[in-house]
């Protein structure tokens, strides 16, 4: 039978060495490659065969995880995306799941529980855990009922732009140039997300990115 073919994208090298000697002790699988961002992935998935399963990491420098998988989503949208990650909010989970991630796992699982993910993900196009998939359940619960975390957890590419731009050193008229907007409608989308996400100042936004995992602290 042919092994499943592995790829692990992670900054940290220690650990993505050992995730990788642990895949590669798993009778069906196989890593083909590692990566330490989302650009590296890139650049070896051009040259090298494409893997059925991506370990990605959420938090990385230069390209993080949810770049990266909407990377994939577009050019190839078979690879099936596991994320590690320590964070499992609303705003997390939805945007992770708007990207086509289709599973989640914690750094410090049971080797049992990975394996068992990588050939579930591969046989039935998904893996969640139990309490993922209770947390998911709970959000979804009387979808014809508009739900108010639902319903902020659905955020836009714009305004994901915006709140990685608000922890940054730039000033809101420099933010409105790099998004190439106005600095009135810049005003308005920090507003909004002040309403959205129930904060109340700059920090409050970076500080919401920072919880969720839209900014890497790395």
């Amino acid at each position: 039978m042919e092994k499943i073919k592995i790829a692990i994208v992670d900054d940290h090298v220690l650990l993505r060495n050992a995730l990788a000697s642990l895949v590669s002790s798993f009778e069906n699988t196989k890593v083909v490659y590692e990566a330490k961002n989302g650009l590296d992935l890139i650049d070896k998935i051009k040259i090298n065969p494409l893997p059925d399963v991506v370990l990605l990491d959420l938090s990385m420098p230069e390209m993080d995880g949810y770049d990266t998988a909407l990377w994939l989503k577009k050019h190839y949208p078979d690879v099936q995306i596991l994320m590690l990650t320590m964070y499992d909010s609303e705003l997390t989970l939805i945007r992770l799941l708007q990207a086509g991630v289709k599973g989640f796992l914690k750094k410090d699982i049971d080797p049992s529980e990975l394996k068992f993910a990588i050939n579930s993900v591969v046989n039935s196009g998904y893996y969640y855990s139990t309490q993922t998939a209770g947390r998911l359940a709970n959000l979804f619960r009387n979808s014809s009922v508009a739900n108010p975390k639902v319903q902020n957890a659905l955020m836009t590419d714009q305004e994901i732009n915006f709140l990685k731009m608000a922890c940054t050193d730039k000033t809101y008229k420099e933010i409105a140039q790099h998004m190439g907007l106005t600095p009135r409608s810049v005003d308005a989308l920090r507003d909004h997300l002040f309403v959205k996400l129930d904060v109340k100042s700059r920090v409050g936004l970076a500080m919401v990115a920072i919880k969720n995992g839209v900014v890497s602290m790395s």
